[in-house]
């Protein structure tokens, strides 16, 4: 999974990613989600590509129902979980535990 620093300044985790164009970038099997931030006007979060075999595990499904009741099925943009980006990574993490692939 690339995870990218949507804030002002800072290094960048994901990798194989460059240009101007990065954010607009999905790799195919995947869906761009924002953990953290808030939601408030300014405040951007984390963006991480999630490979789509991850949205059927049982707690990125939870995660998925707590955005819908949280910010509504009509998100402008990239779909935003309500947690931090921590908490994500080790959701994610444990999903790739359990469906037996490893991370891209």
């Amino acid at each position: 999974m690339a995870w990218k620093r949507r804030s002002g300044g800072g290094e960048s985790p994901s990798r194989g990613t460059a240009g101007a164009d990065e954010d607009e970038r999905v790799l195919r099997g995947h869906v761009p989600m924002v953990a953290g931030g808030g939601g408030g006007e300014g405040e951007e979060g984390e963006r991480v590509l999630v490979p789509v075999r991850l949205l059927g595990d049982p707690c990125v499904a939870e995660l998925l129902d707590m955005a819908a009741q949280r910010y509504g099925y009509r998100q402008p943009g990239v779909l935003r979980v309500p947690c931090d980006a921590g908490h994500f990574r080790r959701v994610l993490d444990g999903a790739v535990q359990r469906c037996g692939t490893s991370s891209d």
